[in-house]
C-alpha cells in the first residue's frame, strides 16, 4: 500500500499539526490547500501553471466526470492524472454533494446560516428537483441532457476507481442547514450504512484491480450543526472496520454554519484517529483556512479562489477587491506587491482592469493564477509558522490586515 500519513509536528495547546501524506504520485506536505479542477481542469489555467504556482495536488469531481467524458475514458487513459497531464497526487470526491445539492436546486450554495427555516422537502425557489434519495442510493437527472442515472455506494466506488485518483471519498448523503434535526439523523444513519458498503466495494475493487496504484478511501463525517450528531458520526466512522478494511482518512462534510466552523471541526477532530489525515470539504476563504488549521485540519479543497477570479475579484494581503472597478483603470501596480505569482510579476491592475472590461479570456487566466497562488501560499505559510512556533502571531498579522479591507466587500 503506497499511502501513509506521518505527523512531523503537533502543537501542544491546539489540534494543529504538520505532516506528510504519502501517495503513489508523491507527497503532500500538510496543512495544504488542494485546488479544484472539477472536470479534470482548473478553469482557464493549464495544469503546468498549477504546478508552477505551488499546488501539491488537484481535486476533481466524480459526478461531473461520470457524466462527461465518462469514467471508462479516464481508466483507459491511465487515470485522472495521466488524462490531464498532472504528475502529482490527485483527489476525487464521491459525487454526493453535487447529486444532493442539485436535488434541492441550490447548486453550489449549501453553506447557509443555521438560523433559518426547517423543511425536509426543501427546494430552491423556481427550481426543479433533480435528485431523489432513498436508503439504497440516489436517482438523479443529468443537468447536461436530462438523462436519468443512479448512484449507489457501490457505483460511486466503481466510478472513482476508474477515475483513478490517489484519494477518493465514500458516498454520503449531504444535507442542507434547512433540514430538520430528525432528517439529519436519518441522513447520518444512511451515510454510516453507505460507508460500510463503500469499504466493502473498495476492498473488492482494490483486490480486483491489483495492477493499479492503491487508492486511499476517506470516510465523510456529517451531522450539520449538531454536536451530538457530529460526535456520533466521528466515533462511528472513526472506528469503523469491515472485512479488515478501515478508512485511510476522513473528510468533514455537509453544509456548515460558518459561525460555528471552528467548534464543529473541534468536535470531530478530538474524536477521529490522530494518525489519519483530515480533509475539510469545500472550505477555502482565507479566514476559514486559519480556523481549520488551528483545529486540526490537514487539507482543504474549494472552488472559491478560481470562481471569484472569473468575476475579477482577487485576494491581496490588504483584502479582497474587484479589478473591474473603475478605480484601477490607471493603476500600474501589481495586484499585490507581496505576491510572487506569474501574474503579479508581469501584469498590472490597469491591464487586468482592461481585459476584464473587454471580456478577454486571458483575464480569467491571470486572475485565477494569482488567486490560487495566494491561497496555496497562505496555507504554506501557515505550515511554516506552525513549525516556527509563531502561528498565532502570523494569524493575527494576516487577519488584521486582510479583514480590514475585506470587511468593506462581500466574501
Amino acid at each position: 500500500m503506497n499511502f501513509s500519513f506521518d505527523i512531523k509536528h503537533a502543537q501542544s495547546h491546539s489540534l494543529a499539526r504538520v505532516g506528510t501524506i504519502n501517495t503513489p504520485h508523491g507527497p503532500i506536505q500538510t496543512p495544504a490547500f488542494i485546488p479544484v479542477g472539477t472536470r479534470a481542469s482548473v478553469k482557464s489555467v493549464l495544469p503546468e501553471a498549477m504546478a508552477d504556482l505551488g499546488a501539491q495536488a488537484l481535486l476533481a469531481n466524480a459526478y461531473h466526470l461520470y457524466l462527461q467524458p465518462g469514467p471508462e475514458i479516464l481508466d483507459e487513459a491511465g487515470g485522472l492524472g495521466e488524462f490531464m497531464n498532472w504528475p502529482g497526487p490527485t483527489v476525487s470526491d464521491s459525487g454526493g454533494f453535487q447529486v444532493l445539492s442539485l436535488g434541492v436546486g441550490f447548486k453550489k450554495v449549501l453553506a447557509m446560516d443555521a438560523d433559518t427555516f426547517r423543511d425536509d422537502d426543501v427546494i430552491a425557489q423556481n427550481k426543479e428537483r433533480l435528485a431523489h434519495v432513498d436508503d439504497e442510493g440516489v436517482t438523479f437527472k443529468s443537468h447536461i441532457d436530462g438523462s436519468m442515472h443512479r448512484f449507489t455506494p457501490e457505483v460511486s466506488m466503481q466510478v472513482q476507481h476508474k477515475i483513478g485518483a490517489d484519494i477518493i471519498f465514500a458516498f454520503d448523503e449531504c444535507t442542507t442547514l434547512h433540514n430538520t434535526r430528525a432528517y439529519q439523523i436519518l441522513a447520518m444513519e444512511r451515510t454510516y450504512a453507505w460507508a460500510i458498503r463503500c469499504l466493502d466495494e473498495h476492498k473488492r475493487l482494490t483486490d480486483e484491480r491489483i495492477d493499479k496504484p492503491y487508492q486511499a478511501l476517506f470516510g465523510v463525517i456529517q451531522g450539520a450543526q449538531y454536536e451530538e450528531l457530529r460526535k456520533r458520526a466521528a466515533t462511528e466512522l472513526g472506528g469503523l472496520e469491515s472485512d479488515a478494511q478501515r478508512f485511510d482518512g476522513f473528510g468533514i462534510g455537509g453544509a456548515l454554519d460558518k459561525s460555528q466552523l471552528g467548534t464543529i471541526i473541534t468536535w470531530v477532530n478530538e474524536i477521529l484517529p490522530e494518525d489519519k489525515p483530515r480533509h475539510l470539504l469545500g472550505i477555502g476563504a482565507p479566514e476559514d483556512l486559519f480556523v481549520g488549521v488551528e483545529n486540526g485540519i490537514d487539507t482543504f479543497d474549494c472552488v472559491l479562489a478560481s470562481r471569484i477570479a472569473r468575476t475579477s475579484a482577487v485576494y491581496t494581503m490588504e483584502g479582497r477587491f474587484n479589478l473591474s472597478n473603475s478605480g484601477y483603470k490607471r493603476d500600474f501596480t501589481p495586484i499585490d506587491d507581496e505576491c510572487d505569482c506569474y501574474t503579479c510579476a508581469h501584469y498590472t491592475r490597469a491591464y487586468l482592469h482592461h481585459v476584464f472590461r473587454a471580456k478577454e479570456l486571458v483575464a480569467a487566466t491571470l486572475a485565477t493564477i494569482h488567486n490560487e497562488r495566494f491561497i496555496v501560499r497562505l496555507v504554506d505559510q501557515m505550515r511554516q509558522a506552525l513549525l516556527d512556533g509563531n502561528f498565532a502571531e502570523m494569524k493575527a498579522d494576516f487577519l488584521g490586515r486582510y479583514t480590514h479591507r475585506s470587511g468593506q466587500s462581500s466574501n
